[in-house]
């Protein structure tokens, strides 16, 4: 078992963290929840998708991003007539030497952190191109297998799938996201703040807060951050709610939430725990992290969806109706071990 991380440890990556919320606060106003999600999800090395209107700084929150960690960066607008080799790369024809021979051409998916901007406006061919990459942070072109750099994030936008020309993002293609995050709209107070202080076609300035390298190390050290037991049992039972049949608060769903679910949300809250500078997750950690890891995964029917009913809800009432502490099983102790 991996040692929990000592105060000394938490006590130097955590003012680096901060840095980087501020940061981020400081590009896009009035956001801070989904500024500590975004933050929580790279430190939990997980992949984010952002939904919601265009204007919101969805695009331009992942900008300031990269320049605040200093990451390789690259943006892939997806258009219906994106296709895949123009997103992983391609063989390309050379000739060295008076030999013919095809040689790798690596495309935009070659970078630290990618941006997939408006990802469910290309076909689902296109999306799924993505899929190997996610999950095994490689890509296989005609038989042949690249690594892809490390560390390695995608970030995606999408708009709300009910706009036209969208595409619904398929079930394999939103399970390897950790998060799909709502980008809500600004307020009053905050769009006078935006009308004051900005101007049109002028990036604000955001100044770097960590290196890539020290964001790595910020993710071994959320990966060592310890999960009691009864945290375990809790993510356990949480996950197994979601399925059908498993209790009132499933009723309408066709497809619950995976093992890969239940893996991502013990690494969120493991990462939750570390921004909040402690070296053990709690209860309320992985309540926190939930909604974001959970909502996209659940599947409802068809007859949940025409009256109305949204997988936010569904994750909603598991979270309601499933108490931290299994009663059936010994309590255990869920601070670390001595």
């Amino acid at each position: 078992m991996n040692t929990p991380p000592t105060e000394a440890e938490i006590t130097a990556v955590y003012p680096k963290l901060q840095r980087l919320s501020e940061e981020l606060n400081g590009l896009l106003y009035g956001q801070e929840r989904l500024i500590e999600s975004v933050i929580t999800g790279m430190v939990a090395n997980g992949h984010l998708l952002l939904e919601g209107l265009p204007g919101l700084g969805k695009t331009e929150l992942v900008k300031g991003l990269a320049r605040a960690i200093g990451l390789e960066t690259r943006r892939i607008q997806f258009t219906p007539d994106l296709l895949p080799g123009d997103i992983t790369g391609s063989p390309i024809l050379q000739e060295t030497g008076g030999v013919r021979e095809f040689v790798f051409q690596p495309g935009p998916l070659f970078a630290n952190l990618v941006l997939a901007d408006e990802i469910n406006r290309a076909s689902p061919k296109t999306q799924s191109a993505l899929l190997e990459a996610m999950q095994e942070r490689r890509v296989t072109v005609m038989g042949e297998t690249h690594p892809l750099p490390s560390p390695f994030f995608v970030i995606a936008t999408q708009n709300p799938i009910e706009l036209e020309g969208t595409y619904p993002l398929p079930e394999a293609q939103l399970d390897r996201f950790l998060f799909k995050l709502d980008v809500p709209e600004a307020g009053v107070e905050v769009l006078e703040r935006i009308v004051s202080g900005r101007e049109m076609g002028v990036e604000p300035m955001v100044e770097p807060a960590l290196s890539g390298g020290e964001l790595a190390a910020a993710s071994a050290l959320a990966r060592r951050v310890y999960l009691p037991p009864v945290v375990a049992n809790y993510i356990a039972r949480l996950v197994a709610a979601t399925r059908p049949g498993a209790g009132e608060a499933a009723a309408g769903v066709k497809f619950g939430a995976s093992p890969r679910a239940a893996l991502g949300l013990a690494a969120a809250a493991r990462a939750r725990a570390l921004l909040e500078g402690r070296p053990n997750t709690s209860f309320e950690d992985v309540a926190a992290v939930a909604p974001p890891v959970l909502g996209h995964r659940v599947i409802l029917d068809y007859t949940a969806r025409l009256t109305g009913q949204t997988s936010a809800a569904v994750v909603a009432r598991v979270l309601e109706q499933t108490p931290f502490q299994d009663h059936a099983t010994p309590a255990t102790l869920v601070s670390m071990p001595q």
